[in-house]
């Protein structure tokens, strides 16, 4: 399973609505471009939980935007700098065994949800990756929940799916990678730091669809998919509601 999709575009202040159009200054004419590889663990006799599966890789996005190597002048900074400032593109392999012994070894962080493992990595040069990456696979095995995930704790930020649209795995993994870093880029410093000191509660769910217009024109962190894979260009595939960024907890839309 893999997707290699865009959304949004980071600079200088983030505005709530984030759309894949590039800027017309970015990327710099012949400036590398970068993507997030995720990996996520599939044992075959132990597959995690579909939504186990997003919210690790949500969580994981996040934990990588936090921590001290990537801001400031910490050794990841740079890249995470100039992956943020064009398309926030993230890649989701997956791995079992020997693949992710080797893959775990790489400087990275592994985020652990109920069962799902989810190891994100510094940002890569789209055709400069690490070979222990870029042999694993990026097609196959699909996940799915062993029973319905139930509503989100009241106040829990939720990462809201389309309703609409049907993706594989990998590519809903990325797609809520997606949501969480808008999110992430659109709450205050305060904010942010509550929400990294709780250790990144969040949920992901798929909206009910008569709510889904409504959350698309909420003013909430829209993602607009580039369409390089499974749904067309310009999709909305998720909203990031944090409660923060509505000001009061919020009613679960199911």
């Amino acid at each position: 399973m893999t997707t290699t999709e865009t959304a949004g575009q980071a600079g200088a202040h983030h505005e709530p609505h984030q759309t894949d159009a590039p800027r017309p200054d970015r990327p710099e004419e012949g400036a590398p471009e970068y993507v997030l590889p995720l990996v996520v663990r599939l044992e075959r006799d132990a597959p995690p939980g579909r939504t186990d599966a997003l919210e690790a890789a949500a969580r994981a996005v996040l934990v990588l935007l936090a921590d001290e190597r990537a801001l400031g002048t910490g050794e990841w900074a740079q890249v995470v700098h100039d992956w943020q400032d064009s398309r926030i593109r993230k890649v989701v392999r997956r791995a079992r065994g020997a693949e992710w012994r080797r893959a775990a070894a790489l400087p990275g962080i592994t985020v652990s949800g109920r069962e799902a493992e989810v190891r994100v990595f510094p940002p890569v040069p789209l055709d400069g990756w690490p070979k222990d990456l870029a042999r694993l696979q990026v097609s196959g095995t699909e996940l799915a929940d062993p029973q319905a995930p139930g509503e989100p704790a009241a106040g829990t930020p939720v990462l809201w799916l389309n309703p609409a649209l049907q993706m594989s795995a990998g590519k809903a993994m990325a797609q809520a990678g997606h949501g969480a870093q808008l999110a992430w880029w659109a709450l205050s410093a305060a904010d942010r730091e509550a929400w990294r000191a709780a250790g990144f509660p969040l949920a992901v769910r798929t909206a009910a669809p008569a709510a889904w217009a409504g959350l698309t024109d909420s003013g909430l962190p829209v993602v607009r998919d580039a369409g390089f894979t499974e749904i067309a260009p310009g999709s909305c595939t998720v909203v990031a509601d944090h409660p923060a960024l509505r000001g009061t907890a919020l009613p679960a839309h199911r």
